[in-house]
């Protein structure tokens, strides 16, 4: 555990060299001060004090020498703290600010496919909390650091001093550095406990507060309660653990120097009397045990919090290394102002090791057509919605629009081309201006307006107390569900994709609203491509055609009278569909 510690602090020290050079140069000023301090007080007691008391008579020059030589090593060592503390305070903040964009930009560029194996708590706990944990050895590393060359400075200075006295230290400081070691093989598994309790309660605590609607609507306050509890424990009892351990080790390590004070005093003592050392010797030795005590215990501080960063960085490797990336090429598609056109061409899709969940799907979306996807649960339909916008990659296939693959295209330009509006809609904690516009170059109040007539959002939004600058809370919570899926069609419209896919993106509205949305859709104004995962009769009706997928297949394609007239299955869901919309309306 020490070594690859010390790994994750070499890694800190190679990413800001020079933060951790002032740091270093700082805390090792300051230990030097330390002993010069003790020299001088050695040689103002024995050369200024004992006289002046045998004489009874002070020199004010004297005095005042030795008032400047302490006020200005006062001086120098405030410096030297500033030097420390600056080096250290920026070199540990700068590594969590890189780490934590790295971690979300990895987020970014990494599949839905890894997010869905991985809690949404964890992940914050990745980017706030392991990341802290990784990086707080640093604060005190510099200082740790400076020590040590004040401790070798310590021991050249006790041995020139006298040999005996020299001894003790040489004693004392191994002493020190072994019981850190020990304290920290014992002290590892603790800790790594303790950072993986904190994220398993970022996790269950995101999980609970997310579903907080379930958990109040089916009554189950006092069993998530409980659950919660039992993670809440674990971690309790982890970090008491650390804390036992810590309130063993710290006395042990403030009373060590204390005792090698002790040990100069006993052995100083005897020196005095034989005349092998002078008074002011004696106390400067005596006095540099005495002040060892802090600056020593910085390399406690950072063997202390190595295990806890060992823990943080493995979590934060595991993100940065994960594998699954969608490379992207260098391909521009242009064409601003055209739909475009869609094609799959014998595609296959597996989730993970899984089935397959699409095989052999082959259909082509015409530039400015509406193509409607039916088919019962299961089938595939949102797997086509997630691959025509390339959340996914194929197994096996090729996607293309307007010829040009999807993997060959840059991100922006697939981002400008296409856009998804999700079944389960997304609303910012913001103003709908905010939620619509989501500060997009080119996209302005005329362009927000637009987007939202064409959503049939524009009505409800005048009659709001602020128009456009109305907060709308927390995801939407002051919005019905409709209006939310509205201002997320909008938001997607604003871009002006050229191909637009809807996953069931309007099932919280009213049939004559949907109806009136695919209609604007299908007009000029839209310029789009439209790709719809459909329930309702009637908005299957306003497609150009219909593909009906059944188990991951293409079993029928054609207008919505062509598989009516030719297709049981087909009939047998559309009605089913009717059927359970007309249910829902008389309820």
């Amino acid at each position: 555990m020490l070594g690859r510690g010390l790994r994750v602090l070499g890694q800190a020290i190679r990413d800001e060299p020079r933060l951790f050079t002032v740091g270093v140069v700082g805390s090792s000023l300051f230990g030097l001060l330390i002993i010069a301090n003790s020299y001088v007080v050695g040689g103002v007691v024995g050369h200024v004090v004992v006289p002046a008391f045998a004489s009874r008579r002070a020199e004010t020059g004297t005095l005042a020498l030795v008032a400047v030589l302490f006020l200005g090593i006062s001086v120098l060592r405030v410096a030297s703290i500033f030097g420390r503390r600056l080096g250290a305070g920026f070199m540990q903040f700068r590594l969590q600010a890189r780490y934590r964009r790295a971690v979300t930009r990895r987020y970014l560029s990494l599949p839905p496919s890894w997010h869905q194996t991985h809690a949404t708590g964890t992940l914050l706990s990745n980017a706030n909390s392991d990341v802290e944990a990784a990086f707080v050895p640093i604060a005190p590393l510099p200082f740790a650091v400076g020590t040590i060359v004040m401790v070798f400075a310590a021991v050249l200075a006790l041995f020139l001093t006298d040999w005996v006295l020299a001894l003790v230290g040489v004693a004392l400081f191994p002493a020190l550095f072994g019981l850190n070691v020990i304290y920290s093989r014992y002290m590892s598994p603790r800790q790594i406990r303790a950072q993986q309790m904190r994220a398993k309660v970022s996790a269950v605590a995101h999980e609970s507060f997310d579903g907080a609607l379930v958990v109040k609507t089916m009554g189950r306050e006092e069993d998530e309660s409980r659950r919660f509890a039992v993670f809440v424990t674990e971690l309790r009892d982890a970090l008491i653990s650390v804390g036992r351990l810590r309130g063993l080790f710290d006395p042990v390590m403030d009373s060590l120097p204390s005792v090698g004070t002790l040990a100069v005093l006993l052995l100083g003592a005897w020196r005095l009397q034989t005349g092998a050392i002078s008074v002011a010797e004696l106390v400067t030795v005596s006095f540099l045990f005495t002040v060892l005590a802090f600056p020593v215990r910085a390399i406690g501080w950072v063997v202390a919090e190595l295990p806890r960063s060992v823990a943080g960085w493995d979590r934060v490797q595991a993100v940065i290394s994960s594998t699954g990336d969608l490379h992207y090429g260098t391909k521009n598609l242009e064409k601003s102002g055209e739909s475009a056109t869609l094609a799959f061409e014998h595609v296959d899709f597996a989730y993970g090791d899984g089935p397959l969940v699409l095989n052999d799907v082959t259909f082509t979306v015409p530039a400015g057509k509406t193509v409607a996807l039916v088919g019962p649960t299961g089938s595939g339909k949102s797997t086509i919605a997630s691959l025509a916008i390339r959340l996914v990659d194929p197994a096996d296939g090729k996607i293309t629009i307007d010829g040009e693959e999807l993997p060959s295209l840059t991100e922006a330009s697939l981002a400008r081309t296409a856009a998804l509006v999700p079944q389960i809609p997304f609303v910012f904690d913001d103003t709908v201006r905010g939620n619509v516009t989501l500060e997009r170059d080119g996209v302005g109040e005329e362009e927000a307006w637009r987007a939202l007539r064409l959503a049939q959002a524009d009505r409800f939004i005048e009659k709001l107390p602020e128009g456009l600058d109305t907060a709308v809370g927390e995801r939407g919570t002051s919005l019905s569900g409709g209006q939310r899926q509205r201002i997320t069609l909008a938001r997607a419209l604003a871009g002006r994709p050229r191909l637009l896919v809807l996953d069931d993106a309007t099932s919280a509205v009213d049939p004559r609203v949907e109806a009136a949305i695919l209609g604007s859709l299908r007009g000029r104004e839209a310029g789009a491509s439209i790709l719809v995962v459909a329930y309702r009769r009637a908005t299957i009706a306003l497609a150009d055609e219909v593909i009906y997928l059944e188990q991951g297949k293409v079993v029928a394609t054609g207008t919505h009278a062509d598989l009516l007239a030719g297709n049981q299955g087909y009939v047998d869901l559309v009605t089913a569909y009717e059927k359970a919309e007309q249910e829902r309306v008389e309820a």
